[in-house]
Order: structure tokens, then C-alpha cells, then sequence
């Protein structure tokens, strides 16, 4: 039985990426900072013998060394790791002090570098780590800051794990997802301005779900997968690959804020 550790798991993307990953079979490793969410997310996968949830902050010291234990010391290996937690409601660069730096560098960047680096002697050839990034580290981003630094050194990371451990059989990849509708983003989607940036500037004519992201890390963990490596795969609907406009956004009459 294959064995991924998931992070951020309590909810959204996380959440949704590790109930796909346990109907295909495999077994969990689930952390995140709510224990209730990762109670729910147990239920959720209904084999008490296939997952286990650490409720862990990454970025204090000890994480990374508790959540590896915690897969060898159950299943004696591990197969996938899923790097996704996160943190939103960025700020420009301008706006942005140290400590909001220090916090976004540390949960998206060092965290997934640390974890990353400690699961590596337990893995074998046909294993994977997967990276969550971002649009926001394939374009510019509008009030990206720290979160697009955070992404765009994540890809870079992700590029560097490829190559120097693709010989060893270990691939690693990124997946991008454009806005997508959990918690995380549901209050910035109420604004209007930033709801017709995503809706009407994406030739897939809805927001993308957290099912679309989950689908492709599962492919990317399975045999169909196995020969991509080093990759970012976006899934965004086409919105930062192309330069659409909806008929609405381009008869409507726009007016200064």
C-alpha cells in the first residue's frame, strides 16, 4: 500500500487532495493545525487502518521530523508527499512587513523545503513530491507580495528536487491552481472587481474547484503520471495562458473605482 503525506490538509485543497488519494487506495498522512477538521477528514476516509493526522504547525521546528515518524512508524515508507499548505490575503510589496514576510516564506517555502528534504531517505524510485504553487508564480500577480515570492521559489524548488533526484526515481512536479472556491479565497470572491477578474478573463467559463486540483495531483501520482517530471501543470482554465475577455467584459462600460 502506497503512503502520501498530505499538508494543509484540514481543509480545502488539502483536504480534497487527500480524500482523492485514499479512494485510490492509498494510505494518509494528514496535517494541519485544526484537530476538528482532522477528525472530519478521518471520518471522511472511513478506513481508520489507512489514515493518520498530525496536528502540527510546519513552521516550528520539530514538524517536519514528527510528520516522517509518523508515516514510517505506521507503514515503514513513504511514496508521495503533497506539499499544499498555504496562507492568502497577500499584500503588496509595499504594504508587506517582516514578520507577514517571515510567515508566508516560512509555511510556503521552508516548510515544504524542510519536509521535502526528510521524506527523501525514505522514499523509493516510482515515488513523487507534488508542490501546490500558483498562478501568481507563472504571471504577475496583483497584490501577490510575499505569496508570489513564497510560489515562485517553490517552482524553482521543485525544478531543482526533479533534477537532482530523478535519477534516484524520484520525480517532482507542481501543480498551479488559478482562484479556487474554498474558504481560503470565498471572502475575496464576494468583491466584484476580483470575481470579474477571474471569471471574465477565463475562457473555462467557471471558477475552478477543489476537484479539479485533487484530479490531477492523483494523476500525477499515478502509473499514467510516471514519466512527468520537473513540470508545472496549471489548472486555471486557461486564464494565465491567454489573453480572453468574456462578450460581457468587452461591451460592458467600465468606470473608474
Amino acid at each position: 500500500m502506497q503512503v502520501a503525506i498530505i499538508t494543509g490538509a484540514s481543509g480545502g485543497i488539502g483536504f480534497g487532495c487527500a480524500t482523492k488519494l485514499a479512494e485510490t487506495g492509498m494510505a494518509i498522512v494528514a496535517t494541519g493545525r485544526n484537530e476538528t477538521a482532522l477528525a472530519q477528514l478521518a471520518a471522511a476516509v472511513g478506513d481508520p487502518g489507512r489514515v493518520v493526522t498530525v496536528q502540527a504547525d510546519l513552521n516550528t521546528p520539530d514538524a517536519p521530523r514528527q510528520i516522517v515518524q509518523a508515516a514510517v512508524d505506521r507503514w515503514g515508507r513513504i511514496d508521495f508527499l503533497i506539499n499544499n499548505a498555504g496562507v492568502g490575503s497577500p499584500k503588496p510589496l509595499h504594504e508587506t512587513d517582516d514578520e507577514t514576510l517571515d510567515y508566508f516564506l516560512g509555511v510556503m517555502l521552508r516548510a515544504p523545503f524542510r519536509l521535502a528534504r526528510d521524506v527523501l531517505a525514505h522514499m523509493r524510485p516510482g515515488s513523487a513530491i507534488i508542490n501546490i504553487t500558483s498562478t501568481f508564480a507563472v504571471v504577475g500577480g496583483l497584490r501577490g507580495g510575499a505569496y508570489s515570492a513564497a510560489k515562485g521559489g517553490l517552482t524553482a524548488l521543485t525544478t531543482h528536487i526533479a533534477c537532482q533526484y530523478g535519477a534516484q526515481g524520484i520525480r517532482c512536479n507542481a501543480v498551479a491552481p488559478g482562484v479556487i472556491q474554498t474558504a481560503m479565497t470565498e471572502q475575496r470572491l464576494q468583491n466584484e472587481r476580483f470575481r470579474r477578474l477571474n471569471l471574465e478573463m477565463t475562457p473555462h467559463q467557471r471558477l475552478g474547484t477543489v476537484d479539479d486540483v485533487a484530479s490531477t495531483v492523483a494523476f500525477l501520482c499515478s502509473p499514467a503520471g510516471s514519466f512527468i517530471n520537473g513540470q508545472t501543470i496549471v489548472v486555471d482554465g486557461g486564464w494565465s495562458s491567454t489573453k480572453y475577455m468574456s462578450d460581457f467584459a468587452l461591451t460592458s462600460r467600465w468606470t473608474a473605482p
